[in-house]
């Protein structure tokens, strides 16, 4: 793959391959994409590239993310990979105790309980200290352009904001969907398909995070509204919680797959699941592309190490089982034994002791960033703080009520986030940042595509428009369609209960940029299920 053999396989997408040398951004929306590229071409390197893309995606894609989310990083950068954890915790004033008192028994998706504190501004202004070229303030002139003088709609994006709008309009109570509605629904409706939206609020917001570096959302004038809003709504976020929050520098986690390291970032991640799954895989013959058994035993193993991911995953410091026993040989190997010709009901072992955005950037002096950003089930909780255009995620959500649950609610904790940058290399060679994004879909995404990239030899276009499928629970999985009528069949004989997809929503969307070494010739592809973009130079 390190030299491109793959461009030579039979089975290759119709769409083409996408190749350039100084300069790729790939992402979900064109316009994000060349706000990225621009950004190379005016001297800035791929990580000032990954940030413009990001803070442009907030305005050009609202239904997927937004600038009161989180977000993680992957930085390649002179030989060493880094990574980057911007996942806010739960407000130090919320508990469990409270929430049983409010008569709750699970948190709720939307409104102020589930609100964690937002990591995205904090983590653009991180990257940019650490590894930038440009000013901050440059970075984010295009989203701020667009957020004034508008952009119009594009096809994919304007279907999932009818959506959302919708489900809103059933989910949330009238205050709160009128605050929603207007910043993304001015009028009573959403803007439909090739229409131009502006968001000012949002724009004067991304002036105020350009000309203080992200800290005026922490320590200054938006902490401030944010703080206030809480307190209107008797909710938990605080001032306090906004002013102690700095993003995390982590060692990436990663395990070797047929030759290739694939890396993760660390829990609170799921990234663990992906790795978990492949390390089962890798004691497995795969067999030819669209091979029955093939089918079966990844869908097993991605059951197996979902089951363990839900059960231990959690902030690092709270796991009560240790990532390198979880990730042993001899784990996977257990939990590889349990894989026979029929489809099982998961359930967790035990090792000995021992709705989201991504897009992937590269430079022509080998810098590459894999960089995921998310409100968490579209819009996120559906709160928009007046005057500022911020719509907060919901990612307290994922906790558990349970008090004896790793990933129980507590003061100040992260949760078991959903969100994952990937990154792959080879004997300590870059080979690139690739995602796939959409909640629990993600690990299922990294697992297929690097087995279509490394077992069956696929460019980065044809890996990611191959046919999906998705394991929700149980026996259940989903597939796409396109998949084989022959693996349909062996499967429903092997015991999955298979439903056919009505659409495509729900099998994720990626992007991947391959380095080759030799030349420094970038490789890159994107979603066929989305509104994606390369942007090359």
């Amino acid at each position: 793959m390190m030299d491109f053999d793959f461009l030579h396989y039979p089975y290759q997408s119709q769409r083409m391959v996408t190749f350039a040398k100084k300069g790729m951004v790939a992402t979900s929306q064109p316009l994000a994409a060349q706000a990225g590229l621009t950004m190379m071409q005016k001297g800035g390197n791929a990580v000032d590239a990954a940030i413009a893309t990001a803070a442009c995606l907030t305005v050009v894609e609202p239904t997927s993310n937004g600038i009161g989310g989180d977000a993680f990083a992957l930085v390649w950068s002179k030989g060493k990979l880094r990574g980057l954890n911007s996942s806010g915790p739960a407000p130090l004033g919320i508990s469990i105790e409270k929430l049983n008192k409010m008569g709750l028994k699970e948190i709720p998706p939307y409104g102020p309980i589930p609100v964690t504190v937002p990591g995205i501004p904090a983590a653009w202004a991180e990257l940019s200290k650490r590894f930038g070229v440009l000013p901050f303030e440059k970075l984010l002139e295009p989203a701020i352009e667009y957020a004034e003088s508008g952009y119009p709609v594009s096809p994919v994006l304007g279907k999932h904001w009818e959506e959302a709008f919708r489900r809103y309009e059933r989910e949330l109570d009238g205050e709160a969907f009128s605050q929603w509605c207007s910043v993304f629904a001015p009028r009573g409706k959403v803007p439909g398909i090739g229409e131009i939206w502006i968001s000012p609020d949002h724009a004067e917001t991304l002036k105020k995070i350009a000309e203080s570096t992200g800290e005026a959302f922490y320590r200054g004038s938006l902490a401030e509204k944010i703080d206030r809003f809480f307190r209107s709504k008797e909710g938990f976020l605080a001032l306090r919680d906004l002013e102690a929050f700095r993003p995390e520098w982590v060692e990436p986690i990663h395990i070797n797959y047929k030759g290739y390291d694939v890396w993760e970032i660390p829990p609170n991640g799921q990234g663990l699941v992906v790795l978990m799954a492949l390390n089962i895989l890798k004691g497995i013959e795969p067999g030819p592309k669209d091979d029955e058994a093939g089918y079966h035993k990844q869908i097993e193993a991605i059951k197996l190490a979902f089951s363990d991911g839900k059960a231990h995953i959690t902030e690092a410091s709270k796991m009560t089982v240790r990532v390198e026993d979880l990730l042993s040989e001899e784990y996977a190997s257990e939990r590889r034994s349990l894989i026979g010709e029929q489809a099982i009901e998961p359930r967790p072992g035990r090792p000995g002791s021992g709705g989201t955005v991504y897009l992937a950037t590269a430079d022509g002096e080998g810098n590459m960033v894999s960089f995921i950003q998310s409100n968490y089930m579209g819009f996120g909780s559906g709160l928009v703080v007046p005057g500022t255009g911020i719509a907060l995620q919901n990612r307290g959500h994922n906790f558990s009520m349970d008090p004896g649950h790793p990933n129980a609610l507590e003061p100040g904790k992260r949760t078991y986030h959903t969100i994952i940058p990937g990154f792959l290399t080879r004997d300590g060679k870059p080979v690139g940042p690739f995602g796939v994004m959409g909640g629990f879909m993600q690990p299922q995404g990294h697992v297929q595509v690097l087995v279509n990239t490394i077992d069956y030899n696929l460019n980065p276009q044809a890996a990611l428009d191959a046919p999906r499928w998705q394991w929700t629970e149980g026996k259940t999985v989903f597939l796409e369609y396109g998949v084989p009528e022959h693996i349909v069949q062996d499967l429903t004989r092997r015991g999955h209960d298979i439903r056919i997809a009505v659409s495509n929503k729900q099998f994720g969307r990626g992007q991947i940029i391959w380095r080759e070494e030799k030349t420094g010739v970038l490789c890159g592809g994107t979603e066929k299920r989305t509104d994606g973009a390369v942007a090359a130079w």
